[in-house]
């Protein structure tokens, strides 16, 4: 694979091309850079498809960077894997916690690198993919993120502050200690906010200024999936009725049942709280099932503020035409950024 041939060398041992590949004598073999192939892009755009498909032919292995994902249980509303597509490719990074226990931004990021590392260990093409933007940027970024661990007591008092004066009054609240966080965080994301105050009530130190930046030790390609917005809205509602028909409303009572309340980050997130909503009397399921589809909408430019279009560290693909000719594009892409890294790597070698 062009992978294998670009990724590995040998002890000063000369580099060729062949028929336009990299060709290594290697013994034993190694890698010859630590790759990252970040696939970035908003919810419902193809993401799972394409890094499976990348994954096979590259001998990769996925690591999941969605905030949701992370909980046992949550499988249909999180749009995660299933098991037939997560036994295509290994996948790190499901299934990780229950839903009543939080992963911090800190604990990810460990995580991930972790993965990342036992992946180069295992001479395979670690492939980050997510849709949660933040969680990416730490890994990709080399965030220095604060470990301060939750305060059950803390965050109680600020939910109860955020649902008495609203959520807009509450991010104000942060504007006030933490302007530079305040800007970058929805005022409707209420747990975000939480967890900006929550480290600067516990810290004296505002999370922009924690949020220091070390360039990972990766050569990272990102790869950026997207359509036209009107085609990626027809998507997303189609996902969301085939996530109904898959057993949506089921798959939210039994984590009640399972005696996991609604005031859980878990449980409060996108698709589960309305459902909640509907089961609880408030909403009718029509309702339920809009609301849904408003908020997927609503977080799709949220995404979209993480992964812009016109970074220059992201080659954008358009997949809203025909698969084949979209995957031949990225393996285009892939081949030839890993030509010009193990170029590029073997000269410094000299």
């Amino acid at each position: 694979m062009a992978y294998e041939e670009a990724l590995k060398r040998s002890d000063g041992e000369a580099i060729r091309e062949e028929e336009g590949k990299i060709i290594l004598a290697s013994s034993p073999p190694r890698l010859l850079v630590s790759p990252l192939l970040v696939i970035v892009g908003p919810t419902a755009v193809g993401k799972t498809a394409f890094s499976l498909q990348i994954a096979q032919d590259y001998n990769g292995e996925i690591i999941s960077a969605d905030s949701r994902q992370i909980y046992r249980g949550l499988d249909i509303g999180a749009a995660k894997a299933t098991p037939e597509e997560q036994a295509l490719a290994p996948h790190h990074l499901l299934d990780i916690v229950p839903p009543d226990e939080i992963l911090t931004l800190a604990d990810f990021q460990e995580r991930a690198y972790a993965a990342i590392e036992a992946i180069h260990a295992r001479q395979r093409l670690p492939i980050l993919v997510g849709g949660t933007g933040q969680w990416v940027q730490a890994v990709v970024e080399g965030w220095g993120v604060p470990r301060v661990p939750p305060d059950p007591e803390l965050r109680a008092a600020l939910e109860a502050e955020a649902e008495a004066i609203g959520s807009t009054a509450f991010h104000a609240r942060l504007a006030a200690v933490d302007p530079q966080a305040a800007q970058k965080l929805d005022p409707r994301n209420v747990r975000r906010v939480i967890r900006a105050l929550e480290v600067y009530y516990k810290t004296g130190i505002p999370i922009s200024q924690h949020q220091h930046k070390t360039t990972p030790p990766y050569h990272i390609w990102q790869l950026g999936l997207t359509m036209p917005r009107e085609a990626l809205y027809r998507r997303i509602d189609q996902r969301i009725e085939h996530m109904l028909e898959m057993g949506l409303v089921a798959e939210v009572e039994r984590l009640v049942a399972a005696g996991y309340g609604w005031e859980l980050p878990a449980m409060s997130g996108l698709g589960y709280r309305q459902i909640g909503q509907y089961l609880r009397g408030e909403l009718s399921l029509e309702e339920a099932v809009a609301r849904i589809k408003k908020e997927t909408r609503r977080y799709v430019r949220q995404q979209y503020n993480w992964f812009r279009l016109d970074d220059p560290r992201i080659k954008w693909v358009k997949v809203d035409r025909e698969p084949e000719k979209e995957y031949e594009e990225i393996k285009n892409f892939l081949d030839e950024v890993m030509r010009e890294e193990a170029k590029q790597e073997f000269r410094n070698k000299k």
